[in-house]
């Protein structure tokens, strides 16, 4: 059965198993969400329920998010994502989710936005190779070769070139969940996450478990 629920990234720990070895581990804060709408087949086309998460004050949200939120007797979120369902029958508008939707040892896919690098060259942007640093090549962290000047005289599509690196959405699949701790909204997840501290993330299914 799909499920997601969202997140906040806290920051990095380190756990010990039954057997006294060291998990490094993400800890996330998941929920409680809420769901703010149920979409269905008759009526939008497709299963989905829309969840908010974090709580947020009423000056800081429009007149259509008000409006929305209090169509479905919920307080206002920062973070609203959908989801697709292949059945919504067990969700209803107003419900919570909260971590125990997971379990140890499941197998989840998480996104979230990337860590901003601002502008950056080829080589730490593509993994390039730099020149040699003797004095005399005067090539060392450079682009290299742009292509031929005569035939075709330009630049063909998809060439590495510095520019603007990270702050992209970005997934991180087969992560398994190392542990769940319902009571203070804590899910543990084996190894790292995608984005800063505080940075929102999507926690769902693994697709190729």
């Amino acid at each position: 059965m799909k499920k997601g629920i969202l997140g906040r990234k806290l920051g990095m720990t380190q756990i010990f198993d039954e057997n006294g070895k060291i998990i490094p581990v993400t800890v996330i804060e998941a929920g409680p969400c809420v769901v703010v709408q149920k979409k269905t087949v008759e009526k939008d086309g497709y299963d989905a329920i829309q969840v908010g998460f974090d709580d947020i004050r009423e000056k800081l949200a429009n007149k259509p998010k008000k409006g929305h939120f209090a169509k479905a007797g919920a307080s206002l979120k920062r973070f609203v994502k959908e989801f697709r369902l292949e059945d919504t029958s067990s969700y209803e508008v107003g419900q919570e989710i909260k971590a125990d939707v997971f379990a140890a040892g499941e197998k989840i896919d998480v996104s979230g936005i990337s860590k901003g690098k601002g502008f950056q060259g080829t080589i730490k942007r593509w993994n390039g190779h730099r020149g040699p640093m003797s004095h005399g090549s005067k090539f060392h962290r450079a682009v290299g070769s742009m292509g031929a000047s005569s035939s075709p005289s330009r630049t063909f599509k998809n060439k590495k070139l510095p520019g603007h690196m990270g702050n992209v959405n970005t997934t991180v699949l087969n992560l398994q969940v190392a542990k769940v701790m319902p009571e203070k909204n804590i899910i543990l997840i084996k190894g790292g996450v995608p984005g800063p501290n505080k940075g929102f993330v999507v926690i769902r299914n693994s697709v190729k478990a």
